[in-house]
């Protein structure tokens, strides 16, 4: 198709999640001092964040890669690639909490949704699509799709 190509990239160790763990840390620190809150309830309240910890130690990263044959993707050990010629339109859809997924759509019908985390920016996402020639559907606040 000789369009540029697109990469993406990103990594799970990101301000907005220390910010939100610090926070809740913080909180359930000041619950325990100021206001005697019970030990053992502040630590399954916190038992809450080590998910977000481990994320934040790990650091796993994910992307996205478009190249003249295919459109390729990774995040932590998983890999999968489509050609181009198999893809018939990509769906964005908009969900409540205002993320947007991203779901190829074949030429089969067959339905492959891109995992979140290795999914740009949907108005990039969407700019490098049209300009490589693949028509996108934008779906709005859609409950199940």
């Amino acid at each position: 198709m000789g369009a540029e190509a697109f990469r993406y990239r990103r990594e799970a160790r990101n301000r907005a999640t220390v910010l939100a763990v610090a926070g809740i840390w913080g909180a359930l620190l000041a619950a325990l001092i100021l206001v005697e809150a019970a030990p053992w309830l502040m630590a399954v309240i916190g038992a809450f964040t080590l998910p977000a910890v481990w994320e934040l130690y790990k650091n796993p990263a994910a992307g996205l890669d478009f190249t003249d044959t295919h459109l390729s993707w990774f995040t932590g050990r998983r890999t999968a690639q489509l050609d181009w010629r198999d893809i018939d339109r990509f769906r964005l859809d908009t969900r409540l909490d205002m993320s947007v997924r991203a779901t190829a759509v074949l030429g089969s019908g067959r339905k492959i949704r891109l995992p979140y985390e290795c999914t740009p920016p949907h108005k990039m996402f969407e700019a490098a699509l049209n300009a490589r020639g693949i028509r996108t559907e934008r779906h709005h606040f859609s409950l199940i799709g």
